[in-house]
């Protein structure tokens, strides 16, 4: 492309047709030899800097420099070239209908439209493939021959990059043998250049993952890994490993490792685990990652492994036996374990016998009092207070605390192993709130003592692989008593009581790049003692306290922008209660109510709410009232930590746990220290500070 000035630029002719007609039409005229190039000789009404503008609308989708000084010399390069998309972007602006609010909101909004601009110059670059404009390589696959664009290809594939840029034989040739490509899966490549898009299922993917692997085709292996990841299931998790093993995949093989580890029961009643090797099955057995329910799993697990070929396999009981913790099960338990043994074939009687011996053992391991497991993701406890009738005995907590392992002792005995983390800097809180950002810990508001100036604006910052606090900007208002979440990097405050113990309608947000709270939209109400939770990016807000203390029935859904939209209540009114997002539910459990004579009574009940069907359930009472709880999920359960009961005053010691897959609530063992108006999150505790 030439300029009457003698500016010459060179650029592929596919990439400047997806948005130039002019161009377009020459590649649909050309005739002969597509080596031969393009020469557009432009005239006196297309400056330097519309051609510049041009070619970076064709490659990035956006003009950096279009303004109002530079949007005559642009719109005249888009009009001599037919780039209709950036004539309307010029039009746009000499009519001044893009008005910012600011830096941010302006980057926001050309970013957004950058992307869009580009998906139609794909789109544009994918009816040029069907209509085979420009295709100028044939690719021959078994069965069938593909046409294509070469610098497409080598955009998104090394292997044709280094093909066709590095002087190889095929870079002149106008056909590439690839005989040892299946046709679909070339095909289905092929189109995932083009489109982004990839068509998967597990018939599927391991094929197309090791041909995205030896072409190196970036787009297509991303989306092969990331379903991998988050397809992954028991059926499947053993091939997974055999996959990411014969490829030398070391982050795909841990990650199917841990889910075999974290989903045993399951994984071990599939027939691909009676081929596991023996080292591998005994790796399992041993690792302080496997989660069981109970003994009688692993039992159960080893014995479908030995039955699946006893004649070689029987030799190898002894040794897997010992990784039974026997001492563990109970009295029935023991007794199905020995029925199973019954079923056996005649030749494992030795088997039988080192079964009977390891029952007899009960009781002479002192060591095997429980089975412990270790989460990727650690239970962290901040802060609280412990009650007592006397205030002057009071002390509010400035402890940390974190579930090292999850126990199982004898039975359903289970419990959590905590440690201490330390201790937030400056003063103590209750009636605070955490937030998980990047991985670190938010601490902010509550209050430090029991008057009425003690609430807080100050906000810290923990860095666990540092193991140190930061001090970062102070809340614009004091609060106790609210919510506090995150959605995509940003951290948002609602509601809540100030120094005045008024509740307040108001919500800020904080931005970690600047270390800034402001403003956003208000509650169409002030709240207090309310919960809040994510669901898909949107931000759900349950019950609580209005300013005339009414406990609340209602569940709001909040835009920072727009502020609040009722959507159906809660079949019961709570405050001082917990919400949690588990698989595409609001899980809403404990706090308090009013009855009918306004009586402040303990909430037992739980409730579960369908955001894409706008529709509630129940589900089995708490067994015990937590008022003024932690809460957190972990590992697709949701634990329910301290609090106490508001009819006696007394604190609830014990940790609490539902399992969506039983239905039911398990106890998890006792806090260790200040129960009441605590918070909880998830972090990943560095090994060095869990010795």
């Amino acid at each position: 492309m030439t300029t009457e000035d003698g500016l010459t630029i060179r650029a592929h002719s596919l990439v400047v047709a997806a948005v130039s007609s002019l161009v377009l039409l020459r590649l649909q005229w050309r005739a002969g030899d597509r080596k031969e190039e393009i020469q557009v000789c432009l005239g006196p009404e297309v400056s330097r800097l519309g051609l510049a503008a041009v070619l970076e609308f064709a490659y990035t989708g956006a003009v950096g420099s279009l303004n109002q000084d530079s949007v005559v010399q642009i719109q005249s390069a888009a009009l001599a070239l037919g780039v209709h998309r950036l004539l309307d972007l010029c039009e746009q602006e000499k009519e001044g209908k893009k008005k910012m609010e600011g830096k941010k909101e302006q980057e926001k909004n050309t970013r957004i439209s950058a992307e869009e601009q580009l998906e139609s110059s794909l789109q544009s670059i994918r009816l040029m493939l069907e209509e085979r404009v420009d295709c100028d390589v044939e690719l021959e696959a078994r069965q069938r021959t593909f046409h294509a664009h070469r610098v497409l290809l080598a955009a998104s594939c090394d292997y044709f990059r280094g093909m066709f840029t590095s002087g190889m034989r095929e870079s002149k040739q106008s056909s590439v043998a690839l005989m040892f490509v299946e046709d679909v899966e070339l095909e289905a490549l092929l189109r995932c250049s083009y489109t982004g898009t990839l068509m998967l299922g597990w018939d599927l993917v391991f094929d197309f993952t090791s041909t995205a692997l030896q072409f190196q085709i970036q787009p297509a292996l991303s989306l092969c890994l990331e379903f991998l990841h988050k397809e992954i299931h028991p059926q499947s998790c053993l091939d997974v490993i055999s996959f990411a093993e014969a490829y030398e995949m070391g982050e795909l093989r841990e990650l199917a490792e841990d889910f075999v580890l974290r989903h045993f029961p399951e994984v071990s009643v599939t027939p691909k685990f009676q081929d596991l090797p023996v080292d591998k099955l005994l790796w399992y057995l041993q690792s302080n990652s496997l989660c069981v329910p109970s003994e009688l799993v692993v039992f159960q697990a080893v014995m479908a492994w030995i039955q699946s070929d006893p004649r070689q396999r029987t030799k190898l009981a002894r040794e897997l036996m010992e990784t039974i913790y026997f001492p563990l099960m109970t009295f029935k338990e023991l007794k199905e374990a020995e029925a199973q043994t019954k079923w056996l074939k005649s030749n494992v009687e030795s088997l039988y016998e080192t079964v009977l011996e390891d029952f007899c053992s009960i009781g002479s391991n002192g060591n095997m009092q429980y089975r412990a497991y270790l989460p990727k993701d650690n239970l962290v406890l901040v802060g609280g207070e412990g009650i007592t009738s006397d205030y002057a005995n009071r002390k509010p907590s400035r402890a940390l605390w974190f579930g090292n392992s999850l126990r199982n002792h004898t039975g359903i005995i289970k419990d959590v192993e905590w440690r201490t983390l330390g201790e937030m800097p400056e003063q103590p809180r209750f009636s605070h709130e955490v937030a998980v950002l990047r991985g670190q810990l938010y601490v902010a508001g509550g209050r430090h003592y029991y008057g009425r100036e003690d609430v807080m604006n100050s906000m810290f910052r923990y860095d666990p692989l540092e193991n140190n606090w930061r001090r970062l900007a102070d809340m614009q208002e004091a609060r106790s008593n609210f919510a506090m979440l995150v959605v995509g990097e940003t951290i948002y405050a609602i509601g809540g009581d100030t120094d005045s113990e008024v509740n307040v309608d108001s919500v800020e947000c904080y931005c970690s790049t600047t270390d800034a709270w402001r403003f956003t939209h208000p509650l169409d109400l002030a709240l207090s003692s309310h919960a809040a939770s994510v669901w898909q990016e949107k931000i759900f807000i349950s019950g609580g306290f209005s300013r005339d203390c009414q406990c609340l029935t209602s569940i709001l859904q909040y835009h920072p922008e727009k502020g609040t939209t009722h959507i159906s209540d809660m079949s019961q009114s709570r405050a001082h209660h917990c919400m949690e997002t588990l698989a595409n539910h609001l899980y809403i459990a404990g706090g308090l109510s009013y009855d009918a004579s306004s009586l402040c009574l303990d909430q037992l009940s739980c409730e579960i709410y369908d955001p894409r069907a706008d529709s509630w359930c129940t589900i089995a009472p708490l067994p015990i009232p937590h008022v003024g709880a932690a809460s957190c999920i972990l590992e697709e359960k949701l634990y329910i930590l301290g609090g106490y009961c508001q009819e006696d005053y007394n604190e609830s010691r014990l940790v609490h746990r539902y399992d969506p897959a039983t239905q039911r609530w398990e106890n998890m063992g006792r806090m260790p220290g200040a129960n009441t108006d605590i918070r909880a999150c998830l972090l990943q505790i560095p090994s060095h500070l869990r010795k």
